[in-house]
C-alpha cells in the first residue's frame, strides 16, 4: 500500500505544473524526456491508462464517504442546500464508473477490427459524465423550487454548516488527485473532472453559507442557496459538453500547433512546414507532419532529418504519443510553402 500511494503522489513536476504549452529550452534531454512515451519493455499506454484507473478508483471511494456522511446529516436536518450538494457529490462518484469502464477499454491492444485500438472510449466516457451532470441538475434544481412552494424548518444547523465543510474537504481531495494525475497520463477527460470536483468544492462551501442565513433568521437562505447550486452545476454541464464534443470532432488547442511548427525551426534541412494536423486518440495526441526537404538531400539524409525533428517533437510537446512525419522534395521556393499552411 505503501508502495502504491508514493507511486500515486510522487507525480512529477512538470506535472503539477498544468502541463504547459510554453516552449522549454532543454535539448540535451530530447530522447529521455518524452513524458511517459519513452521506449521500454513496457507499453506506455498500458502503464499511463493503469493510472487513470486507479485515480478513478481512489476518487470513488473518496466521493463515497463525502456523499454518505453528508446524507446522515440530509436526514437529519431536511436541508434542500446540503441535498442539492450531496445529489452532486453522488453524481459526481457516479461518473467514475465510466470513465474506469472507458480506462479498462483503453488498455487493450489494438486489433484487425479496431486497428487504433478502444482510446475514443474516453470520449464516450464524457458523453456519459455529462449526461450524469445533468441528471443531478435537474433533480437539485426541482427539489430547491420544491422547497420554495413548501416550506420547511430545517434542524440541526451546525451540522448543515459541517456538512459542507466536509463537502469541500472531500471535493478538493479528489479534485487535487484527478488533476495531477490527469496531468501526468495527458488526460482531457481526468483532468476535467477533477475541475468539476474542485468546483463541487466551492458549492459546498455555499452550503455552509446558506445554514448561516438560516441561523441569522433567514429561512428562504436554505432553499436559495439550493438553486444556486443547481446553476452552478448547470455551467459544468455546458462546459464539460463543450470539452468533450470538441474532442469528438478532433478538435485541439491551436498553441499545439504552433508547438510543433516552432520545434521545426530547430532542426537543420527542413525548409517549410506544411499542414499540421492532429487529434486526440483517448489520452494519446497523435499528429502528422508534412515537412518540405531540399531535394538534393539522400534518402538516408531525409531520414535523419525527420528523426531530429522527432525528436525536437517530443520535447516540445509532451503529450505527444506518435507522429508521422512525411518528407517532400522542394526546391528553393519551398519557404513560400510554410507562409501559405500559417
Amino acid at each position: 500500500m505503501l508502495k502504491v500511494l508514493r507511486d500515486w503522489f510522487g507525480v512529477s513536476s512538470e506535472a503539477l505544473a498544468g502541463h504547459d504549452l510554453s516552449h522549454h529550452h532543454d535539448h540535451g534531454h530530447a530522447q529521455g524526456r518524452r513524458h511517459g512515451h519513452a521506449h521500454g519493455v513496457v507499453d506506455a499506454s498500458i502503464a499511463t491508462t493503469r493510472k487513470g484507473v486507479w485515480a478513478i478508483k481512489w476518487s470513488f471511494v473518496l466521493l463515497v464517504i463525502t456523499a454518505a456522511l453528508q446524507m446522515v446529516v440530509v436526514r437529519m436536518s431536511g436541508s434542500v442546500a446540503l441535498l442539492a450538494d450531496t445529489i452532486h457529490n453522488i453524481a459526481d462518484a457516479a461518473t467514475a464508473i465510466p470513465l474506469w469502464i472507458a480506462f479498462v477499454l483503453a488498455r487493450r491492444r489494438p486489433s484487425a477490427t479496431f486497428t487504433y485500438g478502444l482510446g475514443r472510449a474516453e470520449d464516450l466516457a464524457g458523453l456519459a459524465i455529462v449526461a450524469i451532470i445533468l441528471f443531478s441538475a435537474l433533480v437539485a434544481g426541482h427539489e430547491a423550487i420544491d422547497r420554495f412552494i413548501h416550506p420547511k424548518e430545517i434542524a440541526a444547523i451546525g451540522w448543515v454548516a459541517a456538512a459542507g465543510v466536509i463537502g469541500f474537504i472531500g471535493n478538493e481531495v479528489v479534485a487535487v488527485f484527478r488533476i495531477r494525475v490527469g496531468r501526468e497520463i495527458h488526460s482531457a477527460a481526468l483532468v476535467a473532472d477533477g475541475y468539476h470536483a474542485r468546483t463541487d468544492g466551492l458549492t459546498s462551501l455555499a452550503v455552509v453559507l446558506g445554514a448561516v442565513g438560516v441561523w441569522l433568521g433567514f429561512p428562504l437562505a436554505d432553499p436559495i442557496v439550493g438553486l444556486l447550486i443547481t446553476l452552478a452545476i448547470f455551467g459544468i454541464v455546458w462546459q464539460s459538453a463543450r470539452a468533450v464534443l470538441m474532442r469528438m470532432l478532433d478538435g485541439v488547442d491551436p498553441g499545439i500547433i504552433a508547438q510543433i511548427r516552432h520545434a521545426a525551426e530547430h532542426v537543420g534541412g527542413i525548409k517549410a512546414v506544411g499542414q499540421v494536423q492532429a487529434r486526440w486518440l483517448g489520452h494519446r495526441l497523435l499528429a502528422e507532419v508534412p515537412i518540405d526537404v531540399d531535394e538534393r538531400l539522400s534518402v538516408g539524409e531525409g531520414a535523419r532529418v525527420a528523426e531530429s525533428f522527432r525528436r525536437e517533437l517530443f520535447t516540445h510537446v509532451p503529450a505527444l504519443a506518435d507522429a508521422r512525419i512525411r518528407l517532400n522534395p522542394a526546391g528553393g521556393d519551398a519557404a513560400g510553402s510554410h507562409r501559405n499552411h500559417d
